[in-house]
C-alpha cells in the first residue's frame, strides 16, 4: 500500500530507479548504520507544490514514532523550498500511516480536490495537505 507498485517486495533496484526520476529527492532515516526508512519529496515548480511520497519504515522498526521523525524531517526540507504547499497522498486503508501523517503535521484536503486528483488513480487515496 505504501508505493502504489503492483511488486512485493519491491526490489533494490526498483527504489534506486526512483532517485533518478526527475525533481525527485530521496532520504533515508538511519538507525546507526542500518537503514530503517525512506522518503522521497516531489517537487513541481509549475504547480508550486511539493509532494512527500513513497513514504516507509522498515517493519522492525515500526511503533517507535520513526514514521512520524521521518515524515518530519521530510515536511522540514519540502518547505525549504518556498513552495505554496506541501502535500501527501495514503491509501484508505493505510490507517496507521493516516495517523502518523495527522500527528506529523497534515489534515486532509477537500472532497473537491481530492476527487479531482484521484481521477485516474488506482484507488481513491487520501490526500493530505500540511497545515
Amino acid at each position: 500500500m505504501w508505493c502504489g507498485a503492483r511488486e512485493f517486495p519491491v526490489s533494490g533496484e526498483t527504489v534506486a530507479a526512483w532517485q533518478h526520476e526527475p525533481d525527485v529527492t530521496a532520504r533515508a532515516l538511519m538507525d546507526g548504520e542500518r537503514l530503517v526508512g525512506y522518503g522521497e519529496l516531489w517537487l513541481d515548480i509549475e504547480e508550486d507544490e511539493v509532494e512527500l511520497a513513497r513514504v516507509v519504515v522498515a517493519p522492525e522498526a515500526r511503533g517507535r514514532g520513526l514514521g512520524r521523525a521521518l515524515v518530519r524531517g521530510l515536511l522540514a526540507e519540502a518547505r525549504l523550498t518556498g513552495t505554496a504547499d506541501v502535500f501527501m497522498r495514503v491509501h484508505p486503508d493505510n490507517a496507521v500511516a493516516l495517523r502518523c501523517y495527522r500527528g506529523a503535521g497534515f489534515e486532509p484536503v477537500d472532497a473537491g480536490s481530492a476527487g479531482a486528483w484521484n481521477a485516474g488513480q488506482p484507488v481513491a487515496y487520501v490526500w493530505l495537505r500540511a497545515t
